[in-house]
């Protein structure tokens, strides 16, 4: 298996992980945002996951930035997009698979 093909899984996988706990969620209470933030504030351990994951989306995208100016690649908007709709398990692996040769 080549990286990008292992890009692509994970991609995959970082995909199909976070929404088979989100769809559930969207199934019982729609999208109740004040419900949604107020549940991912619930406790101390539920703030520092949602603040990693929030510093590492920023970084994410400072990185993404920094690569598109070294090399082009096609398509360098879907992994932001990807990373707003999914998570960084999503915008990640889908970038670094846009990125290989």
């Amino acid at each position: 298996m080549t990286a990008k093909h292992l890009y692509l899984a994970l991609a995959a996988l970082g995909f199909v992980l976070p929404y088979s706990q989100f769809a559930p969620w969207v199934a019982v209470h729609g999208l109740n945002m004040p419900l949604f933030f107020s549940e991912l504030g619930a406790n101390a351990i539920s703030r520092f996951f949602g603040w990693d994951v929030i510093a590492s989306a920023l970084t994410l995208i400072v990185f993404m930035r920094i690569e598109r100016r070294r090399k082009p690649i096609p398509y360098a908007w879907l992994p932001i997009v990807g990373l707003l709709l999914v998570g960084v398990s999503f915008g990640l692996p889908l970038f670094l698979y846009l990125r290989e040769d």
